[in-house]
């Protein structure tokens, strides 16, 4: 996106929000809501204004090593673009390198960067699995999210034990039933 966060312009979208709700924004409760309000949105779509060079900060290493690397449980919040409402549970993340490995907290970066704008859950893993891919040049990736829903939790069906499992697999991932096999099952393994 080229148009710049406008804090101020959000707060008073907000304040007009109060009011249509049937609230008074000036009670004392709600005084300080929309800049507060504002300044949440801001960071919960901040992946439309982060850079990924920023993020990556050359951390991506030579590795001659072709092992299967995985990043279980990193903790995703996003917002659901059909009602605005958050969505959040855990990604597992696993590659197979060529020549280079990401540093391990980028893993958990990549996935905050495309989390932080809403989205629907299907894209995200897409997203993440696709930036890892392209990034590392892996043979392999797989990426699986398992989320629940507060659209889905607090509206609508009310279904409040519902989790979605989505998952994405790219390369020797997509093309070897054992590699996939292998990558289910270690992020399947009860946590130490």
């Amino acid at each position: 996106m080229d148009k710049e966060y406008d804090p101020q312009r959000v707060a008073d979208l907000i304040k007009q929000l109060l009011i249509e709700f049937g609230e008074d924004p000036d009670r004392e409760g709600l005084l300080k809501t929309p800049e507060r309000v504002a300044k949440a949105f801001e960071f919960l779509t901040s992946g439309y204004r982060t850079d990924m060079d920023v993020i990556i900060n050359d951390a991506l290493f030579e590795a001659s090593s072709n092992n299967m690397i995985i990043c279980r449980d990193i903790e995703v919040y996003s917002l659901c673009e059909h009602h605005m409402l958050p969505f959040y549970g855990r990604c597992h993340i696993g590659y197979i390198a060529r020549k280079h490995v990401l540093g391990l907290s980028k893993l958990a970066r990549i996935v905050d960067y495309y989390a932080q704008r809403l989205q629907i859950q299907e894209r995200l893993t897409a997203e993440v699995a696709r930036k890892v891919m392209d990034l590392t040049k892996a043979e392999g990736v797989g990426v699986v999210m398992e989320c629940k829903h507060l659209c889905m939790m607090m509206r609508g069906v009310e279904k409040q034990n519902s989790i979605m499992t989505t998952s994405s697999v790219l390369g020797s991932f997509h093309n070897d039933a054992p590699t996939r096999a292998e990558f289910l099952n270690l992020i399947s393994k009860p946590t130490a």
